[in-house]
């Protein structure tokens, strides 16, 4: 993940925005592997409980799509 954010923001950010952010979603968390996993990183991280159900595909759908017209 940090490489992929690394690389947006050294090739795409312009300089009036935030650091880009990434997002993770997952089915299930095991406790024991997110502690080993972010042990040594450097930024800030938060870990949520996951939802057992996602939003519906269509209203996330739409919500790229107002995203990508945002960034153009």
């Amino acid at each position: 993940m940090n490489f992929y954010l690394e690389a947006l923001d050294r090739n795409h950010k312009k300089q009036n925005e935030n650091p880009s952010v990434g997002v993770i979603l997952c089915a299930d968390k095991d406790d024991e592997v997110v502690e080993y996993a972010l042990q040594r990183n450097l930024s800030p991280v938060l870990v949520t409980e996951y939802m057992a159900k996602l939003p519906d595909k269509k209203l996330l759908q739409n919500k790229l799509r107002e995203l990508a017209d945002l960034a153009m």
